[in-house]
């Protein structure tokens, strides 16, 4: 199975541990995700199969949109409702207008720090795991995008908010941050992930709904359309004498699509056959290759 699954991940998984689920239900190995999310999160996780796994190089550094919990009243040592407290806990009662007043300095270019806690590797290590072995975590602080920051509401201690951000942000960074600027300390309370790239949540399937789609036989109408995939680049369908030139490495001519960088080509409406990418005038190179090799007879076969 070659495609794009969108799953709706549940509180408690790790993002490897949907994708080892998955790669039993489907009873395939060549399965892997676009982007980690946090046990403590749920939501969007797109997984890739088959052949396109190859697409994840053109996700790495995609907006993701998330929607969420801040409690204040004390800080924890991963910055999330899983840690240990790393303060005493305090009463606070906070107000939306306050809320959004520290929310303020959490908008467009900014320099954050990662938590200890996270896959940030120090001299090739993961820093959650010397985190775990209470050794010292020296990070350093990144530059991300935060696009949109809004506040929603106020429940005493508990802010709720929707995030639009770039790769790499830490949504647990900004609660401890915002913890940290009022004095009272305070961590990510819950998490959902509600849009990665182009994937949204109205297309994500619960674990339960794949294993009840493939024992149905009917699991391949869960994956995303390939025509949906990297809406960024535009479309050209191709030919067999065209798929026969992807597939050898050969150059296409494509005078219609003169002005685009990368392409997407398919054969017929929904055979993702390749990416190319135009390497001067009109020709196309295919920089990634997603047919096989058709299969041939073998000798002495009818």
């Amino acid at each position: 199975m070659n495609g794009v699954l969108i799953i709706d991940k549940p509180a408690g998984w790790t993002s490897h541990d949907v994708v080892n689920r998955v790669r039993r239900i489907l009873g395939q190995r060549s399965v892997g995700h676009l982007g980690t999310l946090d046990p403590l999160a749920t939501g969007v996780l797109p997984l890739v199969t088959g052949n396109l796994t190859r697409l994840a190089q053109f996700y790495t550094a995609s907006e993701k949109t998330y929607e969420g919990a801040i409690c204040f009243g004390f800080a924890t040592d991963t910055y999330d409702a899983e840690g240990e407290p790393a303060s005493p806990p305090q009463t606070v009662t906070l107000t939306l207008e306050q809320a959004q007043q520290l929310a303020a300095p959490f908008h467009g270019v900014i320099e954050q720090m990662p938590p200890p806690f996270s896959a940030k590797k120090i001299h090739g290590v993961p820093a959650y795991k010397l985190a775990r072995k209470h050794k010292e975590v020296i990070l350093q602080p990144v530059q991300v995008e935060i696009k949109e920051f809004e506040l929603l509401g106020v429940e005493d201690s508990r802010a709720h908010f929707r995030a639009r951000v770039t790769s790499g942000t830490y949504m647990r960074s900004v609660a401890h941050d915002m913890g940290q600027r009022l004095g009272c300390g305070a961590h990510l309370q819950a998490l959902r992930r509600t849009q990665a790239a182009e994937f949204d949540i109205r297309e994500a399937h619960t674990i339960e709904q794949v294993e009840e789609a493939f024992r149905a036989g009917d699991v391949d109408a869960l994956f995303v359309h390939p025509r949906k995939l990297l809406p960024q680049f535009p479309s050209v369908t191709t030919d067999e004498a065209g798929a026969a030139r992807i597939r050898t490495g050969r150059t296409l001519n494509l005078p219609e699509l003169s002005r685009a960088r990368q392409v997407k080509v398919f054969q017929g409406q929904s055979e993702l056959i390749a990416i190319a990418t135009r390497v001067a005038g009109t020709l196309f190179h295919p920089k990634i290759v997603f047919l096989t090799e058709p299969d041939r007879p073998r000798a002495g076969a009818d």
